[in-house]
């Protein structure tokens, strides 16, 4: 059971384990498991502060003992094995993917180590059990389209914690139900484990299943996939082999942090020196089939925790066209201009969460890029 699952007055988690109660030493296990209990999306651990969990989007601690260094060490280091030491201590982080069992449920978790001023500290996201698909998600039914397609590359933009991963998970249980095709994922580390549906489906892991992504790149247009998932593309070989395989064939899907479409474009040249930038534009705009920039808010509606605000854009031909001319500027009013064709910006995305009574109107108004377009567009002006 979890130690810790009521709220105190002060704002603090608590429960069985009471006010102050101890910890035993190296159970992770029991503070996972707290995270699940209390449906939190991530567990903080930090010399001189007692555990934190993110609840609903805000940051809340345990009502439990501050942790020393000490007890940093015995509750991290036997999560890990002996290569993933090595990299912690090389590079001073490490992820991987870690499990517990709950109530006889098994869960996931992504976690990072990392040290910071000398001491050792972790985050660990808990990865759902279930997929959910895009009406559970809320997410826009054009989406659908992106999943229908046999070549390209898919990206989901959007900061750390934005629903990214979620996002391509569900796009591609959409395909396991619906077509017979072989899917390849290489990720660092495995979140969602995908159950075999119509779809073959194989999983690798960085530093586990293979030695490192341009290997596991490599051994990919081997071996028959329809569909690779290449992760996040952080950097030029990346992104590189990502659009390598779009060109060859194959429908890949990939994450990149990146505040909405435009902004994309240019974080994708930005990785590049200038006098390649004409030759990423013409593979961005042939090869690229669509961008979904997401951000997560608060939800109002029981039992919904948060709702992603999405952007969509097609690559139809007057994105390509604005690409290949530098003309980033112009695709935001042709995204707001399409939404006939499935297209959608942030402003559109709002409107649609509350007009189903999923956000409040005043926490839309204050993430809007665009208070005043979408100040407009709830009174019935300027969208349709």
């Amino acid at each position: 059971m979890a130690t810790l699952h009521t709220q105190t007055s002060d704002g603090k988690l608590n429960g069985s384990g009471g006010a102050g109660a101890a910890r035993p030493a190296s159970d992770i296990g029991r503070l996972l498991e707290a995270l699940v209990k209390l449906q939190g999306s991530d567990l903080h651990l930090k010399v001189g502060q007692p555990p934190i969990i993110r609840v609903k989007g805000a940051l809340q601690p345990l009502k439990s003992p501050r942790i020393d260094d000490e007890e940093m060490n015995r509750l991290c280091l036997p999560m890990l094995d002996e290569r993933q030491r090595k990299i912690l201590e090389a590079d001073g982080g490490c992820d991987f993917a870690s499990t517990t069992i709950v109530d006889g449920v098994k869960w996931r978790f992504r976690v990072n180590l990392l040290y910071q001023q000398g001491s050792l500290g972790m985050v660990a996201r808990r990865v759902n059990n279930t997929i959910p698909d895009f009406k559970g998600l809320f997410l826009p039914p054009s989406i659908e389209q992106l999943c229908q397609l046999d070549q390209g590359m898919v990206l989901l933009a959007g900061v750390t914690g934005s629903g990214k991963s979620t996002t391509i998970g569900s796009m591609l249980n959409y395909i396991n139900q619906n077509y017979r095709k072989h899917i390849l994922t290489l990720e660092d580390p495995i979140e969602f484990v995908f159950t075999e549906d119509k779809c073959l489906i194989n999983q690798r892991e960085v530093g586990t299943d293979v030695k490192n992504f341009e290997i596991g790149m490599k051994h990919a247009v081997r071996e028959d996939p329809d569909i690779i998932l290449v992760g996040e593309l952080r950097d030029v070989e990346t992104f590189k082999t990502a659009i390598h395989a779009a060109e060859t064939g194959h429908l890949v899907f990939g994450t990149i942090h990146a505040a909405n479409a435009a902004s994309t474009i240019t974080r994708i040249l930005d990785l590049f020196p200038q006098e390649e930038h004409a030759a990423i534009r013409s593979a961005i705009a042939f090869n690229m089939k669509g961008i979904v920039a997401q951000k997560l808010l608060k939800s109002i509606k029981p039992g919904v925790s948060r709702v992603p605000i999405c952007e969509v854009m097609f690559f139809d031909v007057l994105v390509r066209k604005y690409v290949l001319e530098e003309q980033e500027h112009l695709l935001a009013d042709h995204i707001k201009k399409s939404f006939r064709d499935g297209m959608q910006d942030f402003t559109m995305s709002l409107k649609s969460l509350i007009d189903q009574g999923l956000i409040d109107r005043h926490d839309a108004l204050e993430i809007a890029p665009n208070r005043e377009a979408l100040t407009m567009a709830l009174k019935g002006i300027g969208v349709t």
